[in-house]
Formats: C-alpha cells, structure tokens, sequence
C-alpha cells in the first residue's frame, strides 16, 4: 500500500473540487469537512479501512462474562480483528514489554499496577508478570512493587519496571523468564528475595535513577534515560507545579550486546537532569507560561528529584504519563512524545507533546531541547494516558484514560506550515464501562498491536492462579491481540 499525506489526499481533488464537494456535501465549516475527508481517506492515511464514528455506549456492572468472545471487549474499526492473548493477566495490567525483541516477541512482560491502599496490596501481589502470546500462559515474575506502571526492555536485553508511586522507584530484572515469583521483602531497603527466601541475583532496585510518580519511558542504545513524573499541578499547595520531564546520563555509557550480570548495565550509576524550558529568545529563564519552546537541563539529586526539579525551576507538566520515541525522526539528536492527561472536567483535555534533544549524551546550561505540542484534545478526545507509535508510518496511536475509553490514531505532522498533527481519527473503543484501553504497543511489523483491558469489574470472573500452585488467588484482566492495521511496503 502506498502511503501518501493528508496533503497529497486532499491535494488530489483540486481546490475547485474541495469547495464544491465541500457545498454539496451541505459543509459550511471548513474544519468539518477536513474531518470529513479523514474518515474517507482512513485507508490511504491510516491503513484503516473505516474508522468508528461513536464510542462505544456504557454498559452496566458485571458486563465481563465468562466465555466471551474477544469482539465484546471492544468496539473496532472495520478491518481490523481482535482475539484474547489471555483472559488470566493479574488485574490492573497496565503498560508491558515485548520479550526478547519487537520483531519475534515470544512473551509481553506486563507492569501490574496494583497501588498501596488497594486491598489487593497485600505485599505479596503480582506486579510482573510474562504472558506467552503463542498460548496465553502467564507466569509471575516479580511481587510487591507499588503500582508498577511504566516498563521498558532495555538495548543491553533486561527489563526496566518502574513505581507509579510518589516515592516510586525503578527496578532492574534480568533473564526475566526465568524469574519466577522473586519477591521485594523490604523496598525502604530495596531488598528482594527469590522463592526460597534467598537475596535475589536477578532484580535490583535502581537508585541511581530518579525516585519519583514513573509511567513514561523511552531508553537509547547507549542507556540514556528519558522519563516523566506523572505528578498533578496543585499537588499538596495550589501553586505547586506539575510534573517535570527527566534525564538520566550513565556514569559508563552502553556499547551493544546483552550483558550477562547486573554490575554491567549502565543504570548502576549516573547523573539525573530535570528539563528547564526558556521563553527567551537568548540566555536561560524559567517560570510560568513556559512549557514549550527551547531549553536546557538542570541538575537534580536522583533520591530528591522532584524537590530538588522544583527548587531548581524545571517546567511542570500535567501528569506527564506514556512516551515513545517518534521513529520517523532522523536526527539530530532524539525526539520523544508524551501524553499529558490533564483533567478533562475542567476543561482541560488533554495533549501529547515531543521534546527533541539535540545532544542526548550531554546536559548542560546549553539550550539543546525544544519542546512542542503535538496535540491538543477535545470533548470527545481527552483524558491522554498511553501513546504508540505505528512503524513504518509515523502515526501516533493515543490511548484515553477514561472509562469505555477508546484509542485515536493521529497523523504527523506533514510539510503544512503548522507543527501539530495532520488529523486523528477514532479506531477502538472499549465496551466495558468499569474499565479502560492502556499499555497498547505494536509490533515491529506496524500490522500487529496487542492492548490491555484494565481492572474491568469481575464480579462474574473467576480467581486466577499467581502463585503456579494450583491455587486461585487473584482477579483478572484481558489482554487482547489486535490485526488488520495495513502498513506500506518498504
């Protein structure tokens, strides 16, 4: 398939053509009929054949049922196809890793995001665990993180699980499939034991990275470390900012391959930055109404990180929650988007946003990132949690923190002479009102993503078995395969 912009779509028609089509159609708003014109060339610009036009309609408690077919949990695009990877992932299966690569996974290692306070916090509760996609088999990795939410595989090939907590923490897994129910005993002390009670050679906690609320994550093949604090603004005192955007350098910078022991990997040790955006046009300043623009980095302390972010005037954000790098971008340097989800009661609905850094191995007083807004939501588009990029295309898939919350797919940003998208348009949208879309992620082919139905009500659901002892204990979600998205050929 020939993949070609919204620009070069629309360009087709003539100028002359687009008003009288425009006019015939009954459209008097232009905007309308751009709208329009996405829906019906979905196929030429997203690889869908045709996207939903509503979401799905709320449904009453208990909708999740044994034996259900994977088509009940959501509603699709035409075209598209959806099956169960498993029905018996831990409840709160939030963001996951492909294992061991993108283009062959075998496994999705999923963050379960169960937080202190729950009751289903007891301890010793399932917050990693490995999926196998060929037959839904689930095993359990690692208990008792506090809302393990953001997880990354690492380029030296180890897994990268990280607290949504305000004292969260990251922790490093190594050889994960063979972890089986390795336990953090003690996490003031960062201690984890293995089945048998002994210290762990497989998990450690991370101090040398920021201790902080974690969800978004990006890591580069040297081991630079790109990460957001999903804090509110207003937290604690009406004035207090939001969450600041981190960078964290390694002391010893990765050079290829797998490591074999933990002592190796580049997050032993390091410097953690906090992102200061300008609104001068030369020197550095900071305050409010400065969170796009250029900017520099601002050194903070990894164990106070967001104290020292806001003594030191890094730019809050409004909970800065999933990232993933743009792999259409050709340098220099790296561009990442996030989401920040805002609060769409008041108004306030939500965007995705993408910093280039122009020198990813330094940080200075240098004003080397720029930040933009990508882009900006709506009554029917808001609450931005997860993001995706598609391979091979560029498009950004944007997941809603809402209940029956659905999933957009979002055009770049062509060669108009604007910064932001070129259009989004509306693909899934779950049936379940007790529940949300989160940790969607293709594969490297671009025609595959798999997505997590998270905390649905299980009032009719069977307990599943963690512990691999025969024994239920825990409430589910279901992960789902999704196929049918069309890619170009390269």
């Amino acid at each position: 398939m020939k993949r070609q912009s919204f620009a070069q779509t629309v360009g087709f028609l003539g100028f002359g053509a687009i008003l009288l089509s425009s006019q015939m159609a009954g459209a008097n708003d232009f905007g309308k009929f751009i709208e329009k014109n996405l829906k019906k060339n979905s196929w030429e610009l997203y690889g869908i054949e045709k996207p939903i036009k509503n979401s799905a309609p709320a449904t009453l408690s208990g909708y999740r049922m044994p034996g259900q077919p994977a088509n009940k949990q959501v509603k699709l695009a035409k075209g598209l196809h959806v099956e169960y990877v498993t029905r018996e992932a831990a409840r709160h299966a939030d963001q996951f890793a492909f294992w061991p690569n993108d283009r062959n996974p075998k496994w999705l290692v999923f963050c379960n995001e169960i937080f202190p306070g729950s009751p289903l916090n007891t301890g010793d509760h399932p917050s990693v665990q490995a999926i196998r996609i060929r037959d839904g088999k689930v095993k359990t990795i690692l208990r008792g993180l506090d809302g393990c939410d953001g997880i990354r595989r690492t380029p030296w090939g180890t897994i990268l699980a990280t607290e949504e907590t305000s004292d969260g923490y990251a922790w490093e897994i190594i050889k994960p499939i063979r972890v089986n129910n390795h336990r953090v005993s003690n996490r003031t002390a960062g201690t984890i034991v293995n089945r048998k009670g002994n210290p762990s050679k497989r998990v450690v906690r991370r101090d040398a990275l920021p201790t902080m609320s974690w969800e978004g994550i990006h890591i580069t093949s040297e081991g630079v470390v790109y990460a957001g604090d999903e804090l509110r603004p207003g937290t604690g005192t009406d004035d207090a900012d939001g969450g600041a955007l981190y960078k964290f350098i390694p002391n010893n910078f990765h050079t290829g391959g797998r490591i074999k022991n933990l002592n190796d990997s580049p997050l032993t040790a390091g410097s953690v930055y906090a992102a200061q955006v300008s609104c001068r046009d030369s020197g550095q300043q900071y305050g409010q109404g400065c969170e796009v623009g250029n900017g520099a980095w601002v050194s903070v302390n990894a164990a106070s990180a967001r104290f020292d972010a806001d003594a030191n005037g890094a730019t809050g954000y409004y909970r800065p929650e999933d990232m993933d790098p743009d792999p259409k971008f050709e340098g220099p340097g790296v561009k990442v988007c996030w989401a920040n989800t805002q609060n769409r009661s008041a108004q306030l609905f939500g965007e995705i946003q993408c910093i280039v850094d122009l020198k990813p191995m330094e940080a200075s007083d240098d004003r080397t990132i720029v930040i933009n807004r990508l882009v900006e939501g709506d009554r029917d588009f808001n609450a931005f949690d997860n993001v995706a990029f598609q391979p091979h295309t560029g498009n950004l898939y944007v997941i809603e923190d809402n209940p029956n919350g659905d999933i957009f797919a979002c055009l770049p940003d062509g060669k108009d002479r604007n910064i932001k998208s070129d259009g989004c348009v509306k693909i899934l949208s779950v049936k379940d009102s007790s529940a949300e879309p989160t940790g969607f992620k293709f594969d490297a082919s671009g025609e595959t993503a798999y997505l997590a139905i998270q905390h649905s009500d299980d009032t009719n659901m069977p307990l599943v078995d963690t512990n691999g002892d025969g024994t239920p204990d825990f409430p589910s979600d279901d992960i789902l395969k999704i196929t049918g998205f069309a890619v170009p050929h390269e």
